[in-house]
């Protein structure tokens, strides 16, 4: 049960490791991209090349997808941000109940976008939880974690490392017999609100580390920006630097912008209706020059 690429390696895995996959389910198509045409997730999308049967139930208020869902006579339910609460009867079906594959070390991050937020909070290291589920957000046992540093990673970066480390996990898990199930600590909760839009227009009245790490949460979306003059500046890429100025102003011809405190040099924007391309690049065609107020 998974809907974004995120969830596509451990489908990949399960089917891989020889475990016989009794049906797949997902968001239903959707209109996306500039013709707003349904499209296929990135999981229907794997699951039809896999030749495996796909299932859309909107939601599992229906009594009849619940006797669907439990017909299967699952042993297990693998689930990857597929995006549905499940009620406790969907809970309760498989033998071994649901386990969920989620992209940070619990109980720090519940919630919908657990890598972004922890790029904005500065976490040093992130990682992956294997979690029996049950009706609370993101509240069940721990079953396995891995670990891995954050580092300079982009969010996009830094999922796809998540997707393979879940995938692997999750097939160890499931290789095993007992599995012993750990309490979450009552300490250290946070949550992972779901992105706004409106968090990626950059606010240079924090500090040049903090717009930095937007910067790096919100590539590849919804992609962190500002406004110079009427026009939408996507900035893809950047790198704190030791200057000062004012918050907002570029501080040279090299599109360095001051913030609360420091500043950032962007290395790679976009345009609107152009490709993404290094400063140096754009700036020979479209100057920038030093006092230019952005946002």
């Amino acid at each position: 049960m998974g809907t974004p690429a995120f969830a596509v390696p451990a489908l990949e895995a399960l089917v891989a490791a020889g475990h016989d996959v009794a049906a797949v389910y997902t968001q239903p198509p959707r209109p996306a991209q500039r013709g707003k045409q349904p499209q296929a997730s990135a999981v229907q999308q794997a699951a039809e090349r896999l030749g495996l049967p796909v299932r859309f139930p909107v939601n599992f208020k229906d009594e009849a997808d619940r006797e669907a869902f439990a017909a299967l006579g699952a042993d297990v339910a693998v689930v990857a941000a597929y995006g549905l609460i499940l009620p406790q009867a969907i809970l309760d079906a498989p033998r071994r109940g649901c386990l969920n594959i989620h992209a940070s070390l619990l109980p720090r991050w519940r919630g919908a976008a657990p890598i972004q937020r922890a790029i904005l909070a500065g976490d040093t290291s992130t990682g992956v939880t294997i979690m029996q589920m049950e009706r609370g957000l993101d509240t069940g046992p721990m079953l396995l974690t891995a670990e891995t540093p954050v580092d300079a990673k982009t969010a996009g970066a830094l999922t796809d490392e998540l997707a393979a480390m879940g995938a692997k996990l999750i097939v160890e898990a499931l290789a095993r017999d007992t599995l012993s199930a750990e309490p979450q600590p009552a300490e250290g909760v946070t949550y992972a609100h779901k992105i706004d839009k409106a968090e990626a227009a950059l606010d240079f009245s924090r500090s040049a580390p903090e717009v930095e790490r937007a910067v790096r949460a919100f590539n590849p979306a919804p992609g962190a920006f500002t406004l110079l003059g009427q026009e939408r500046l996507r900035i893809l890429a950047c790198d704190v630097v030791d200057a000062s100025g004012g918050p907002s102003v570029t501080l040279d011809d090299q599109l360095t912008i001051g913030c609360g405190t420091g500043a950032i040099r962007p290395t790679l924007v976009q345009r609107p209706g152009k490709r993404a391309m290094d400063v140096a690049e754009v700036l020979r065609g479209f100057p920038v020059p030093a006092g230019t107020r952005l946002g």
